[in-house]
């Protein structure tokens, strides 16, 4: 239990030029102790040390004990506001905000949290649903590191620092089971809201100044030839895995990720100079223009579907489910496939790049010398 005092007393050796002494109030918190001048004062024989008070009910001790009962309260609910956001409090934050000095603190929690309001409401204008479920999912770590290691649902952006960030790295890794790259990415999430925290005036060093946080390489798998024919040529007797096994060919054979092939419309279908069909569209992520080569695979794809209800009712090109059940049923094709690798639509995007760019470079080069 924290134990908290607080003390009115008057200052004998600071008497103001009209001879009345000035009123301070200590504060005393765990032993750690702060005082601040009230503003207010009164004549030595006047004051009780016992009550904190000035004695007697005259006008001039009505309107001191007035004022320093203001200050108890304030400083009661500072208390309770503290207490409310889950945040340590100290004897020299109830003094700063007493006196104005750094009145209102930022948390980060409630910084990190206003962020994420922000990406909500412009989801659809500047960012992808994925980039809000990002931020989400980092907010709530956030949170739960900030429960378990400090026992506390919030903490003062100044007090983020070096080791604030190092243990939360650790937390990740150990508590998450985090892989290394993973770890990294939500560590950077926390530093865009600490850029916003120094952008505002929040916070006036910044901890990541001297702290490193770098991905690692790591393999990206894709699909060999030879697996990617077992998916190709292989038939399903269950409508919905043909559906997403298309779909993920599709990825194979475009590059293009799992929302840019969801949000696939006509309109992002042209003809080319050559006379072939092309994909002409943005990339949500990045927004910058892709053109894409619709090669028979793909287009046999397209052609399929072209009739599909469930796409005409979607207004799009293919039947593309949710990126878990996406996930979940390229599973089951794995299994059915006999593929060790977990399937998923980076993968397609990852075979593209590896296997089907080389063989329409080879492809063309074989036609440029024939």
């Amino acid at each position: 239990m924290r134990r908290f005092f607080l003390l009115f007393f008057i200052k004998r050796t600071k008497k103001l030029s009209n001879g009345e002494c000035p009123i301070y109030c200590r504060l005393t918190l765990d032993g750690n102790r702060a005082e601040f001048g009230t503003k207010v004062s009164t004549d030595e024989d006047s004051w009780s040390a016992e009550t904190g008070k000035v004695a007697g009910k005259s006008k001039k001790a009505n309107v001191v004990n007035n004022d320093l009962e203001n200050i108890r309260n304030q400083i009661t609910e500072i208390e309770r506001k503290y207490e409310l956001r889950g945040i340590p409090l100290s004897v020299e934050q109830i003094k700063n905000e007493i006196l104005g000095i750094n009145k209102e603190s930022q948390g980060l929690v409630e910084a990190h949290t206003t962020h994420n309001k922000k990406i909500e409401e412009l989801i659809g204008k500047k960012y992808a649903p994925k980039t809000l479920t990002r931020y989400n999912t980092s907010l709530n770590h956030l949170k739960s590191f900030l429960k378990e290691e400090y026992n506390v649902n919030e903490i003062d952006l100044r007090n983020v620092n070096h080791k604030f960030l190092t243990d939360y790295e650790f937390w990740l890794n150990t508590k998450t089971k985090c892989q290394h790259n993973t770890t990294v990415k939500y560590i950077k999430n926390l530093g865009k809201i600490i850029r916003l925290a120094l952008n505002n005036g929040w916070i006036v060093d910044d901890p990541f100044k001297n702290t490193s946080f770098s991905f690692k390489d790591v393999d990206k798998p894709y699909l060999t030839s030879g697996e990617l024919d077992k998916i190709l040529n292989k038939e399903f007797s269950i409508k919905r895995i043909e559906k997403v096994r298309d779909v993920f060919l599709f990825c194979c054979f475009t590059g293009l990720a799992f929302i840019d092939v969801k949000e696939l419309k006509e309109e992002d279908i042209t003809t080319g100079n050559d006379g072939k069909r092309w994909i002409r569209k943005r990339r949500q992520k990045t927004k910058n223009m892709s053109h894409i080569p619709i090669l028979s695979v793909a287009d046999k794809i397209l052609d399929k579907y072209k009739n599909d209800i469930e796409c005409i009712k979607a207004g799009t090109l293919l039947p593309v489910p949710s990126n878990q059940r996406m996930n979940s049923y390229l599973k089951e094709i794995a299994d059915l496939c006999d593929i060790k690798k977990k399937l998923t639509t980076h993968v397609a995007r990852h075979t593209f790049a590896t296997l089907v760019s080389f063989l329409i470079i080879r492809l063309i080069l074989n036609n440029l010398q024939s």
